[in-house]
């Protein structure tokens, strides 16, 4: 093992400025999974389990849902949140009982609700109750993006340590190209954060603007004739 004195964001920011893997790259049809942006992690000041890293991420994961719309690729939301007993947690909701534990976040609660500063299609939108860290976990995704024959998928949500990680790690074994839009994903500390961009970079996806994600989007063609 190496021993370093660098700070997490050090290190994430030396491979940013010399990147040592080949990208992926963006295929054909992309689709957007934006994990759990919903209050009990977005409403800072309201809930202790809420962070932010950069303050225009809803705006950016807004502008990155109406480029996919366009073209006609899929956007999914996912969120938290159980049965009032808290079973459907499993053994992740054990470990605490608080009023701020995530098998506490109960279905229909304002916890469980998405940030109002998102806009989402209610109608053309997939939208997603995931009960454990990926978005892929026993959800219906894998069927979905088949029948769109998706290929890459851009990851956006918190945390990036644990659910936007998790969902990467399961994106890239599920053999898509993977995508995490820098400013898109948040953390409630920044060693977490920039420790996992820094990984993620090395393993699992391309880690990048988000301008140069939605440029990448923008070149290509609608699938299936969206306007």
């Amino acid at each position: 093992m190496q021993l370093s004195d660098k700070s997490a964001r050090q290190l994430y920011a030396e491979i940013k400025a010399n990147p040592t893997r080949k990208r992926f790259g963006m295929g054909r049809v992309p689709a957007l999974i934006n994990v759990d942006p919903q209050k009990a992690y977005t409403c800072v000041g309201e809930f202790a389990t809420a962070y932010e890293t950069d303050p225009r991420q809803m705006d950016y994961i807004n502008e990155l849902a109406e480029a996919f719309r366009e073209r006609g690729f899929p956007v999914v939301w996912t969120h938290v949140a159980y049965m009032e007993s808290g079973e459907d947690c499993g053994i992740w909701g054990t470990r605490t009982n608080t009023p701020d534990s995530l098998q506490n976040i109960k279905v229909g609660s304002r916890r469980s609700e998405f940030d109002d500063r998102l806009k989402i299609d209610r109608v053309r939108d997939i939208i997603v109750n995931k009960r454990m860290a990926s978005a892929f976990f026993e959800t219906n995704l894998g069927s979905i993006f088949n029948f769109h024959g998706v290929d890459t998928v851009v990851v956006t949500g918190g945390s990036t340590s644990g659910c936007v990680r998790a969902t990467v790690v399961d994106s890239l074994q599920r053999s898509y190209r993977t995508i995490v839009p820098e400013e898109c994903v948040a953390d409630k500390h920044e060693s977490p954060h920039f420790a996992n961009l820094y990984d993620m970079a090395l393993k699992y996806a391309d880690v990048i603007s988000v301008q140069e994600t939605l440029a990448q989007v923008r070149a290509l063609p609608p699938k299936g004739g969206a306007k």
